[in-house]
């Protein structure tokens, strides 16, 4: 039985993700910053672990409760949304330290174990911001187009190995929890210059023609996780396989 470890369960895709491997049969590790059980379902084959994954202590901690894995899901996130002008340098470094370099850490720390069974996959979780330049977004952009480089290149130095990697991009999901965890408020990041501008985009995402569905995402994970060909790219949802096709 494969056991898969999950970052940022607590809700949104990953909580979605855990439940969904679950019921397919493997064995879950669900990690979360603030650790709930009550969230999934009661089993043998589901663990909730504490993890933060910008913390050394943590990964390592995290890695060693949870014993050998078969599939690292990174999917643990924040967002951001607002001009860029405005968004202060801190809170850019904030979204990389858990979007990018949390990503990088918690893969660099699972690769030994892969590597040395040849077998196992790395998949991680971007944005449908990384097919199509989108406004108002362009720190988060940054934070998630870094790792599909990372990934891409990851694929090629892992296969030798045994062990894949894997990219799955979410389109926009108007039910997910995005930009809540960052302690910035979006009007903070949208100053009066700005405000005739970001007006339209506003409207567009509140009657998006397009959405993603949480399942969507589990779904895509899933399919990503278990293919054995050398595709690389997952979009997940209407609008991000729209925007994969048109790309």
């Amino acid at each position: 039985m494969k056991t898969v470890l999950i970052t940022g369960c607590s809700s949104g895709y990953g909580l979605e993700t855990a439940r969904l491997f679950h019921t397919n049969g493997w064995n879950v590790v669900a990690t979360m910053r603030t650790p709930r059980e009550d969230i999934l379902p009661r089993s043998e084959r589901m663990r909730v672990v504490q993890l933060d994954v910008t913390d050394p202590e943590s990964i390592s901690a995290a890695l060693e409760v949870s014993g050998p894995i078969d599939a690292l899901v990174n999917n643990a996130g924040i967002g951001v949304v607002g001009a860029f002008e405005a968004t202060s340098m801190s809170h850019v470094r904030k979204i990389f330290e858990t979007n990018t370099f949390g990503v990088m850490a918690m893969t660099q720390a699972v690769i030994p174990q892969l590597r040395s069974r040849r077998s196992g996959v790395v998949v991680n979780v971007t944005s449908s911001v990384t097919l199509a330049a989108m406004p108002l977004a362009a720190a988060y952009t940054a934070s998630k187009t870094a790792i599909e480089g990372f990934t891409g290149s990851l694929a090629h130095e892992l296969r030798a190995f045994g062990v894949r990697a894997k990219l799955v991009e979410p389109g926009y999901a108007p039910s997910t929890r995005f930009s809540q965890n960052t302690g910035v408020r979006i009007e903070d990041l949208i100053p009066e210059p700005y405000a005739a501008f970001a007006q339209p985009v506003f409207a567009a995402f509140a009657s998006p023609a397009l959405i993603t569905r949480e399942t969507d995402v589990a779904e895509a994970v899933w399919h990503a996780a278990n293919d054995v060909s050398e595709q690389l790219h997952f979009p997940a949802g209407a609008d991000a396989v729209a925007l994969a096709r048109a790309s």
